[in-house]
C-alpha cells in the first residue's frame, strides 16, 4: 500500500495496494515553485514500480517455501512497516490522534493488508504464481461491481458493464472452466480471488470513513501498516510456531517483499501520482499480471498453457473498460462557486465519479 497529501473530502478503485486517499491529479495550472524535481525520471520509477510488484508474487511463493503463510505475512509487514515508519521520521510526520481514525484504520489494516496478504500466501500454497498474479488483476472488476452497490454516486456506464463481463470471461478462460477446471487447485484459486477481492472491499471503506482526517497519505499508511503488523504479531503465534531455521532465499525473499512491494513501493506509487497524475500512475496495474506470469515461468519453471495468457489478456481488457470514463461535452465555463464555510460538509460527488475521485484521491492499483 506514500507521498505525504492532506486528505480532502472536496478536492479512484482498481491498487495496493490497500491505502488511504491519494493526491487529486495535479491542476494543469497548479505551480509549486518550491518543489523539488526527483533525482530519477518518473518513467524510471514507474518501472521500477511495476517490476516490485511484478515480482511480489514470486516472492510470496519463495518465502513459503521456508516458512509459514502467516509468518510470510508477519515478516513482509514489520519490513513494509520499518521502511515507511522510517520515511515519517525523515519527514517528521505525526501520528493520527482521533480514536475514532485510529479505529477505522484498524479496519482498514484488516480489510487491505492483513487478510489479503495471507490469503495470497495460503493461495500459493497450492498453485503458481502466475495464477495469483493474474487473481490479484481482477480487483478493478470487483470494485467496480461493489461501487455499483454501495456507492450510489457511481453510475455504471454500457461501456463499464461491458467491461465488467469481459472481465469476468477473463477469468473463465484463465481457469480453463470449459474443461471443468481439471487440473485446478480451487481452494488457492478461491483464496487468491477473495484476496483480490478485499481491496475493492477496503478501498470502499476507507472512501467512507478516512477522508478529511487531516492526517497525511505517509501518516495514515504507516499508522495503518503498523496496526495490520500488530495484528499479525497476535494471530500468528495462535496457528504456527516458532520457526527453526532460517532458509536464506525465502528470508531474503520475504524481506525483500516487505521492504520493496510493501514499503518502498507504497513511497514510489504516491510520488508518481503527484508528478504525473492518477491517470498514467494507475497504467501499472497492467503490468502487474505480465510481469509475475514471466518471472515465474522463467524463474520458477511455472508451466503456461495457452488459456492463462489469453485469459490474463482479456481479464486486462475488462479491467481497463471498467475503469473508463464518458468524455465530458464542452461547457461554458462558469465562476468557481465560493468556499464553503470551515466545518460545512463536503459538497456531494459528481454522479458518474468514481469512488476514489469523489473523495479527491487518485486511482491506485492493487497491493500485491
Amino acid at each position: 500500500m506514500s507521498a505525504p497529501c492532506e486528505p480532502r473530502a472536496t478536492a479512484p478503485a482498481s491498487a495496493p495496494p490497500s491505502l488511504p486517499p491519494l493526491p487529486p491529479e495535479p491542476s494543469a495550472t497548479a505551480t509549486a515553485p518550491a518543489a523539488r524535481r526527483p533525482a530519477l525520471d518518473w518513467r524510471i520509477r514507474f518501472a521500477g514500480l511495476s517490476l516490485i510488484w511484478g515480482f511480489s508474487y514470486l516472492l510470496i511463493k519463495v518465502g513459503t517455501e521456508g516458512y509459514a503463510p502467516f509468518q510470510v505475512t508477519f515478516g513482509r509487514l514489520l519490513a513494509g512497516t520499518a521502511v515507511l515508519v522510517a520515511a515519517m521520521a525523515m519527514r517528521r510526520e505525526r501520528l493520527p490522534r482521533s480514536a475514532r481514525t485510529w479505529g477505522h484504520l484498524t479496519v482498514a489494516a484488516l480489510l487491505l493488508n492483513a487478510l489479503p496478504f495471507s490469503l495470497f500466501s495460503y493461495a500459493e500454497l497450492t498453485i503458481p504464481s502466475t495464477l495469483a498474479g493474474i487473481c490479484n488483476a481482477t480487483s478493478p472488476l470487483w470494485g467496480m461491481a461493489l461501487s455499483v452497490v454501495a456507492l450510489s454516486e457511481d453510475r455504471p456506464t454500457r461501456r463499464r458493464v461491458a467491461g465488467l463481463g469481459v472481465g469476468f470471461l477473463g477469468v473463465l478462460t484463465v481457469l480453463g472452466a470449459w474443461q471443468g477446471f481439471s487440473g485446478l487447485d480451487l481452494p488457492g484459486t478461491a483464496m487468491a480471488l477473495l484476496a483480490s477481492f478485499c481491496y475493492p472491499v477496503g478501498w470502499i471503506y476507507v472512501r467512507r470513513t478516512l477522508a478529511g482526517t487531516g492526517s497525511s497519505t505517509l501518516a495514515l499508511t504507516g499508522s495503518q501498516l503498523c496496526l495490520a503488523t500488530v495484528q499479525l504479531a497476535v494471530v500468528t503465534p495462535l496457528f504456527t510456531s516458532a520457526p527453526t531455521s532460517f532458509p536464506l532465499l525465502p528470508t531474503l525473499s520475504v524481506l525483500a517483499l516487505g521492504a520493496l512491494g510493501t514499503g518502498l513501493a507504497v513511497l514510489l506509487q504516491y510520488g508518481l501520482v503527484q508528478e504525473v497524475g492518477p491517470t498514467t500512475a494507475q497504467m501499472v496495474t497492467y503490468f502487474i499480471p505480465v510481469i509475475a506470469t514471466a518471472a515465474g515461468v522463467a524463474l520458477l519453471g511455472e508451466q503456461l498453457s495457452w488459456n492463462t495468457p489469453v485469459g490474463a489478456l482479456v481479464v486486462l481488457v475488462g479491467a481497463a473498460l471498467t475503469q473508463s470514463r464518458p468524455r465530458r461535452a464542452a461547457t461554458t465555463p462558469t465562476p468557481a462557486p465560493a468556499p464553503a464555510p470551515e466545518g460545512s460538509p463536503p459538497a456531494a460527488p459528481a454522479p458518474g465519479s468514481s469512488p476514489v475521485e469523489a473523495a479527491g484521491r487518485g486511482p491506485r492499483p492493487p497491493q500485491p
